[in-house]
């Protein structure tokens, strides 16, 4: 069967508008259900809607988009070519931490997301996200090392990044992570080359001819 993944993905975000699955419907001035190219080959997650998400219903239209835009840039990718959403949907009151009530609440839009999309690498933004596919790792130790993760019956690339707001906190991370985006670039462009040569859909295939023994480093 054929999904047609703008409707699919039209119906997830419908879904998180009626969502009444935990109370952060009832402060939330607008859900924010995630935004992008349905045909993404990279898919972004970050942590919660903030002030200016919550206003308009969009993920990351604030300062740390704004950022992210000039990161993507880095990286060779618009924000047009991406798919990037939220553990959360609606906006925590004063910006808190997600819960772990929250996180459940809001995984199956999450998971039908990146089940739509099947993009080839899912960069996770901050500590949250991070933890949904590499629990038992800390983000100062792992961010730009891209590792393959088993997640709802497929395999997937996911590469650690610092969030965004981090980087308009900390120049130290900030550099950290332009250097993190221009990797993520460079290991997007050699993945799509080897896959191209190979022949492969496989991306396991693909690493495993490129003799990328240690980690899955394809750059």
């Amino acid at each position: 069967m054929v999904v047609d993944k703008r409707e699919a993905l039209s119906r997830v975000a419908q879904m998180v508008v009626d969502c009444r699955r935990c109370p952060l419907y009832k402060t939330a001035n607008k859900p924010v259900p995630g935004q992008g190219n349905s045909e993404a080959q990279v898919f972004f997650i970050g942590e919660a809607p903030g002030f200016n998400e919550d206003q308009q219903g969009i993920p990351f239209c604030g300062r740390a988009g704004k950022l992210l835009e000039e990161f993507l840039g880095l990286a060779g990718l618009t924000r047009a070519e991406v798919f990037i959403a939220n553990m959360l949907r609606h906006r925590p009151p004063d910006n808190r931490d997600p819960s772990e009530a929250e996180i459940a609440a809001c995984r199956p839009f999450l998971d039908r997301q990146i089940e739509v999309v099947e993009p080839k690498i899912i960069v996770t933004l901050g500590r949250f996200s991070l933890a949904k596919f590499l629990p038992d790792s800390l983000i100062s130790q792992v961010h730009g090392q891209p590792r393959f993760v088993d997640f709802a019956g497929k395999e997937y690339i996911v590469f650690p990044m610092y969030h965004p707001a981090a980087s308009l906190r900390n120049g130290k991370i900030k550099a950290l992570e332009e250097k993190d985006f221009i990797k993520l670039g460079q290991f997007l462009a050699k993945l799509n080359q080897a896959q191209e040569e190979t022949g492969s859909g496989s991306l396991r295939q693909v690493s495993d001819q490129d003799k990328t023994e240690k980690q899955m480093k394809l750059i």
